[in-house]
């Protein structure tokens, strides 16, 4: 299964396993799992860290470079994700979580996240 990790659950996979639940975990660890993250995910820690948020201290070049050499996917935020945020009910603000969940559409990804919001979204998303 090909799945994308919220930014939430990008970090705490790269940088505090423990607080994953267990099925995320024993899903990272499943050889069938491609797990994929967003350029818009890396755009959001470095955004939020340089804002100062402490949920955002990581260093968006070595978490990257991390998810990679871990065998992560990176996707590239393409013009039809982009556009497909506009057709989202307007149930999250957050610009970030909505590319998130345009990717998640046209992509045809299972969206792994901890925000109850995202989850009221339709679509192939999952609450952890």
């Amino acid at each position: 299964m090909n799945c994308l990790l919220d930014t939430q659950l990008l970090l705490w996979a790269a940088g505090d396993p423990d607080r994953l639940a267990n099925e995320v975990r024993t899903l990272l660890q499943d050889p069938q799992t491609q797990p994929c993250f967003s350029a818009a995910s890396i755009w959001e820690i470095a955004f939020k860290n340089g804002l100062g948020r402490p949920d955002f201290q990581a260093d968006p070049r070595l978490l990257r470079r991390g998810l990679l050499e871990n065998g992560y996917v990176e996707l590239s935020v393409t013009g039809a994700q982009a556009a497909e945020v506009d057709l989202l009910p307007p149930i999250h603000k957050d610009p970030f979580d909505r590319v998130l969940i345009a990717q998640s559409r046209i992509e045809g990804l299972n969206l792994l996240t901890t925000d109850r919001l995202m989850a009221r979204y339709p679509g192939p998303i999952q609450l952890c």
